[in-house]
């Protein structure tokens, strides 16, 4: 099959770089139901101006290009190991043309492979099957989004909606309280595969396998069907919204499969996925590997400015935004003025780190004065070019909970005055915060593209040896927006939304499906 390796390359830079279009359908309708001028809306406007910047980019639509995972169907006699290898080779061009970040790590190392080749990197499913084609599909789904999967053991107590037992209702409760507990971490508004029953190793897998069906199917089971539509109306009732910043739009789709289970176990697994979702598919000739058909696709032109500002402006909540300007370094005065809603931008430098640098620096000097200076919680997709000069090709935030047991302490040891990232931190980094003179900004999820836009030179980088999305990458940047989510004066929006998403969660208690 000598066009094997360029087919499955061109299905992943078309899965990186661009949205099928149901999930771009979705994503125009959460953008209508927003009310003008908030901070949801403005978020859309982003993501749909992502969206568009990556079509012409062609570049990746979020810088976390997660797991690359393959279902792939081959009729009887296929050689699966030849496959392999020409994916292998595929996924190796992709990483060292900017289509993909390189994301395998070595889990006892902590190193980096640099080209997304390692055990179990990326993960291939084969099927065989009776058709005389090859059917590849391909998902990219992140680490940030990852993170937010979840899995229930029935009968279980949940926050907010009591006992969950094992019965329809409860799996009701199980998927309600996956969608809370997933705020606004996993970029939402998002989409969920639900898994039910099977052991824990195939309840997850089938819901990530749920993934794979499109936004507007329909649910060949009834009951099914109907848990799905119970879904999709009740949990944009939470009022999680988009990036958790409150709103209408928390939930884009919701697929659910069902398996047989052992008598002792009842699970319910969700696979979590963020806006960007990120799956296509081909139709091979199993002869050539060329490809036949395009899968996911269709002739449709969806306009991501369909959701226009006359249709906004009908509606009557509009919230008054302050823009305010900062430089590094920045002082302790210009944070104590800031609060919760402000939308700052950010002229002239800061500063990446993630995961590996906050665990250096708690016991480490950093490689440069952080004082007054900007962290940015991201893991950029970067590439050098033939004179060794590194450019910026995606750099959205990456989800910043995780830092939590880092960031505060980070914070008052080196004068670190700013950190931005999404999904919000915790009552120990909120704490700092007020005691420090510090803010936290969240940017919008996903939006790698706009970002990249943003950043005008790449002036040096320490800590390579961590890895590209790990290193510590020193960044000139204009015009740079995010908002102000988290205060020095002891305001945290992400607490305030989920405390209010909790109280709404709980208005969902009673049975419904007996």
């Amino acid at each position: 099959m000598e066009k094997l390796q360029e087919s499955v390359y061109k299905l992943i830079v078309e899965t990186s770089t661009n949205l099928p279009n149901d999930v771009r359908r979705a994503i125009v309708s959460a953008k209508a139901k927003e009310n003008a001028g908030t901070r949801a809306a403005l978020s859309l406007t982003t993501i749909t101006d992502n969206i568009g910047m990556a079509d012409v980019n062609v570049s990746p639509i979020c810088q976390d290009t997660g797991m690359p995972t393959f279902e792939i169907k081959v009729p009887v006699g296929v050689n699966q190991i030849e496959m392999k290898k020409a994916i292998y080779l595929a996924m190796e061009q992709a990483t060292a043309d900017g289509k993909l970040r390189p994301n395998s790590v070595d889990s006892l190392t902590g190193q980096n492979s640099g080209n997304n080749l390692g055990e179990g990197t990326p993960v291939i499913h084969f099927e065989q099957w009776e058709k005389d084609v090859i059917d590849i599909r391909l998902i990219l789904k992140g680490g940030g989004c990852e993170n937010k999967n979840i899995q229930y053991s029935l009968p279980t107590e949940l926050e907010g909606l009591g006992r969950a037992g094992r019965d329809l209702d409860g799996i009701r409760k199980c998927i309600m309280h996956s969608v809370h507990q997933a705020q606004g971490q996993g970029c939402s508004a998002g989409f969920i595969g639900v898994g039910i029953g099977g052991d824990r190793t195939t309840s997850y897998s089938l819901a990530k396998e749920q993934l794979f069906r499109t936004v507007d199917d329909v649910n060949e089971v009834e009951d099914l069907s109907k848990l799905e539509a119970y879904v999709m109306e009740n949990a944009n009732k939470l009022g999680i919204g988009t990036m958790g910043f409150g709103g209408e739009a928390t939930l884009l789709g919701c697929k659910i499969g069902a398996m047989n289970r052992l008598p002792a176990s009842f699970f319910v697994s969700v696979a979590y996925n963020c806006w960007a979702y990120r799956r296509l598919g081909v139709v091979l000739d199993q002869s050539t590997g060329s490809i036949q058909e395009w899968l996911y696709k269709d002739d449709e032109t969806v306009d991501l400015n369909s959701a226009s500002e006359e249709v906004a402006a009908t509606t009557e909540e509009k919230q008054e935004v302050r823009e305010v300007v900062l430089e590094a370094p920045i002082t302790e005065e210009q944070i104590r003025e800031l609060q919760v809603g402000d939308v700052v931008v950010i002229n002239g430098m800061m500063h990446t780190g993630r995961d590996a640098i906050h665990h250096h620096l708690i016991d480490h000097d950093a490689p440069i004065d952080l004082n007054g200076q900007i962290i940015y919680h991201c893991g950029p997709v970067m590439l050098k070019d033939e004179e060794g000069q590194w450019h910026v090709k995606a750099a959205g935030p990456t989800t910043s909970i995780r830092e939590e047991p880092y960031q505060g302490d980070i914070m008052k040891k080196f004068g670190i005055r700013a950190v931005i990232g999404k999904g919000g931190m915790g009552p120990k980094t909120l704490k700092a915060l007020g005691e420090h003179g510090g803010v936290y900004l969240n940017a919008i999820g996903g939006a790698a593209q706009y970002y990249a836009d943003c950043i005008k030179g790449v002036k040096g980088v320490d800590l390579m040896e961590f890895g590209i999305p790990e290193a510590m990458w020193h960044l000139e940047v204009e015009g740079f927006k995010a908002i102000v989510t988290m205060d020095s004066h002891g305001n945290s929006l992400h607490a305030d939304v989920a405390k209010s998403s909790l109280e709404k969660l709980f208005e969902f208690k009673e049975a419904v499906f007996k």
